[in-house]
Order: structure tokens, then sequence, then C-alpha cells
């Protein structure tokens, strides 16, 4: 080969990887054809509305194709299986709350899969915090969850709060409240916040334990309203609340988020992709802002810090679970 023919093969090569390296981003996606996020929670919730907002986001990205599957059903379990059952080659995601992951395995002597074994971190998708409210059943003068304490105690036989779920997180921040006041706070398990909120601004029940993106709409229109909220810091969505360490209750500090994940053993490459696709997906303002209207704050993560993430509330709920004396059984 002269010396011309290899010049011009040179800028040959040169201008194809040039070409391939200008192309979009979704171009490298081609081989999936279809992607699936899997959710444990049915639609219009806030688990539902993550995934859906995220795939939106991944279709010409990470897949052609990228839809939403909702397998409902035994608190988040039957999703969280659903990854044991297919094949690790990053056509299925999954979307679920940290509950399934880092409190069930306390709670339920028996689980149909591993939460480090059977599932690959990807990435954060939302974190939030929760608050404790009030309804009309309570009087108007009540304004601080000292004051709910005296109430509850002059009025025993009224003394409850409903959360989303028995074995919830809300469940627990509403146990870990009453016995901060040292009162018998009943709780009232629902299939769901806005079952129990509805109820409780129909007079039916005094107060409710849940995520505060939950009660936005029913407080603003002033059906309901906060006595706290549970993180370190006051929430963005609810600016004028006192936390619950704020009015003296300083280990009373919880929050939640949501995660991504693949099944067990998905090769890294796979994950790489799924987790920068992910963070892109959750850094557009209009993901954050359709998120922030329901309460959740958009946050993404490594793979890594998101197993540490869970390593540790895992830890922390061990002990919490087991003062409550709650499993799934009781």
């Amino acid at each position: 080969m002269n010396a011309e023919r290899r010049s011009l093969l040179k800028l040959a090569l040169a201008s194809a990887g040039g070409a391939l390296a200008s192309l979009p981003l979704g171009a490298h996606a081609q081989s999936i054809e279809t992607a699936r996020i899997v959710t444990g929670f049915a639609a219009g919730g806030t688990v539902d509305t993550l995934a859906r907002r995220v795939a939106d986001k991944l279709r010409g990205t990470y897949a052609k194709a990228v839809v939403v599957d909702t397998k409902a059903g035994a608190g988040g379990q039957i999703a969280i299986q659903t990854l044991k059952t297919v094949p690790p080659d990053g056509t299925t995601l999954l979307a679920t709350p940290m509950s399934m992951l880092g409190i069930y395995p306390h709670t339920y002597k028996k689980l149909g899969y591993d939460p480090v074994a059977d599932l690959t971190p990807v990435s954060l998708g939302v974190v939030f915090d929760f608050g404790f409210a009030v309804g009309p059943m309570v009087p108007a003068s009540v304004k601080t969850v000292a004051e709910f304490f005296d109430w509850c105690k002059a009025n025993p036989t009224q003394a409850n709060f409903g959360s989303p779920a028995a074995g919830s997180v809300p469940h627990f921040v509403g146990e870990l409240i009453g016995r901060a006041g040292k009162i018998d706070l009943r709780h009232v398990a629902f299939r769901g916040s806005q079952p129990a909120i509805l109820d409780m601004i129909g007079g039916q029940i005094a107060s409710v334990s849940a995520p505060v993106g939950e009660f936005l709409q029913h407080v603003q229109g002033g059906k309901a309203r906060f006595l706290a909220t549970s993180g370190a810091q006051r929430n963005r969505f609810a600016p004028n609340v006192p936390t619950l360490a704020e009015q003296g209750f300083k280990e009373l500090v919880f929050n939640e988020w949501f995660g991504f994940y693949m099944p067990g053993k998905t090769p890294v490459d796979l994950v790489t992709k799924a987790n920068t696709d992910i963070r892109a997906a959750l850094a557009a303002p209009d993901v954050i802002e359709g998120l922030a209207a329901m309460g959740l704050e958009a946050k993404s993560s490594s793979p890594a810090e998101l197993a540490a993430l869970l390593k540790a509330d895992t830890a922390r709920w061990g002990p919490i679970v087991k003062q409550i004396g709650f499993t799934a059984e009781s």
C-alpha cells in the first residue's frame, strides 16, 4: 500500500470514528428494543410517578421503547421477586421504596428475595420526609406535637393515628411519636396514604403519619394541618412546619428513598449505562418539577452510593423494629 492510499485510509477511518462519536446517545441504545421498569404499587402513586417520568426520558437513549410494568401485591414484594425470574441483560429495571429492602428483612421471617444477592443497585431516584398531621377531630388550638400529646391524654379513646400500611416507615414513625409522648397512640393501618388521610379529614381518626407530599393538597385546602415533619431540616415543601427534632424529639429524624435496581449479577457495563441515563433523566427540569409537585426531591447516586445507603438503613432499622416489636405475622 503506497503512502497516498495509507493516508486516504487513515482519513476515512478517522471520519468514520468521528461520525460514530457524534451520534446521539440514543444510537448506542438500539441494541435494546424494549426495556421495562417494574414497580410494586398501583398507577398514580409516588413510585409509579417516578417510574413513568424516568421511563419517558429513557426512551431513545437507554432503549428504543421503555414501559412501566406494574406488579402490585404483597406490599411491593412481587415486583422485587420479578427480577429473580428475568435474565440480567439490561432489559428489566426495578423502582422500589427502601422499606421493601431495608425493613422487610427485619419484619418477615421469610422473604422471597435477598435484597443484596438478588438485586444490583443502579441509582437513587428520590428522597422525601414524612409528615405528622391532624384533622378536624383535633381542636384547632392544637398546633404542636406536645399539645397533641396533652389532647390525647385528655381524650384517650380518640388517641390514634393512621398510616399507609402496617410495617411501613410511616407506621413506625407514628409508633415512635406515641412512645416519645408516653401515650397509647393506637395504630390504624390503611391500604395507602390517601385512604388514611381521607378518613382523618372526615373526622374518623385523629392523625396520620405519611409522606409529606401526600398531605399537601389537603393542607393547602385547609382540611388538614401539619404538626411536624420528620427530616433533619425543615421540609422544602412545608417550610413553615417545625421538625420533630425542633420540637424536642432529637432521635426522631427519618426520611425514605426510592431507588432503581437491576437483576443480580447484571454486567457492569449495563449498570453503568443505566446509571448514566437515569441520572440524566432525574436532572431534567420537567422531571424535577413534576416530582416536586408530589413532595418528592429528585436525587440520583452512583451504584456504590446506593448500596452503602441501603446497608446503613438496614442496620439502622433493625433495632427500631425490635424495639417496637412488630413482625409481619403479628
